[in-house]
């Protein structure tokens, strides 16, 4: 059996594997010979699923279907949509409302006997012209116009869904180009390190030359106490670490849905790296460096609200 080509379905499978944002438009309009239905959605970043659905009467009762398929598709974020219905003016003809006439009719007798007036000639004039007297018939929606409503909903929500892809696309690029930032800053660490090390060491050596005619110490402790001063200053791991943080990073955006609860995480991971390195820099030129590493790192941080 031989497989065909389908290049919606490898479309759609693209924007399931790119990072969205959770900003988007989306709207679509269906006429039929009795109604014009329309859909609009406007989509913002918010932690939970938020639906603000307004929907006419009339599909009161498939309420709770339509907010299972907006939640299932739109999955996160804070969703506008209204649902509206205009009637074409050739088939609907508006109906008197007899109820509503009779007592109005009643009311405009007794208020002319009440004061004494004469009965007005034409009730008919004014009783038309009261609020609810003429008024639309009642609509009902059979299955299959809940089926064209179903379409239209779905076309204006996968246009949202390439709205928030298209926007997702800008903000990979500046995430891509601030974690390279970062990566290339950390590059620079490493002419400042070599620095530091001969620093420390100078100024380990001064100190004891300064106050070593006054220590009485074993040569071998201390030894291992330099050692290990010498150690705790180390920054290479974290310079390790770092480096596979942003490289995660890059990987998880280029190649997740929904990726940005996970993205927030890795970020976290990335902070806490370079928040160490300071820490453990010691050095001017180095925690210049880290500072810049956190100045990216926080507008990452920014735009990862609103990814999907």
């Amino acid at each position: 059996m031989s497989l065909k080509f389908d290049p919606y379905l490898c479309y759609k499978f693209k924007l399931l594997n790119m990072i969205k944002s959770m900003t988007g438009y989306g709207k679509n309009v269906l006429e039929n010979e009795a109604r014009k239905i329309t859909v609009e959605i406007r989509t913002l970043n918010s932690k939970q699923l938020d639906i603000n659905l307004r929907l006419p009467q009339v599909y009161r009762e498939k309420e709770l279907n339509i907010r299972n398929v907006i939640g299932k598709e739109l999955q996160r974020g804070k969703i506008d949509i209204s649902v509206n219905i205009e009637q074409k003016e050739q088939v609907i003809a508006p109906v008197i409302n007899k109820a509503v006439a009779d007592h109005y009719f009643n009311e405009l007798k007794e208020l002319a006997r009440r004061f004494q007036q004469e009965t007005p000639p034409d009730y008919l004039s004014l009783i038309v012209k009261m609020p609810e007297v003429l008024s639309p018939p009642e609509v009902e929606i059979d299955d299959t116009e809940y089926k064209q409503l179903l379409t239209v909903l779905n076309n204006a929500i996968e246009k949202v869904n390439v709205f928030r892809t298209d926007e997702g696309k800008i903000l990979e690029k500046d995430f891509t180009q601030r974690i390279h930032n970062i990566l290339d800053l950390l590059e620079k660490i490493e002419p400042f390190e070599k620095e530091r090390t001969v620093h420390i060491k100078e100024r380990i050596k001064s100190n004891l030359d300064e106050f070593g005619k006054d220590i009485q110490a074993d040569k071998n402790r201390l030894e291992q106490e330099l050692i290990y001063y010498l150690e705790k200053l180390d920054i290479t791991e974290e310079k390790i670490r770092l480096k596979k943080h942003c490289h995660h990073f890059l990987e998880t955006s280029s190649g997740e849905n929904s990726a940005g609860k996970k993205l927030s995480f890795i970020s976290q991971e990335i902070g806490r790296e370079i928040n160490t390195l300071g820490a453990k820099a010691n050095d001017y030129n180095i925690q210049q460096i880290v500072v810049q590493m956190k100045d990216e790192l926080e507008k990452i941080k920014e735009q990862l609200f609103n990814i999907l």
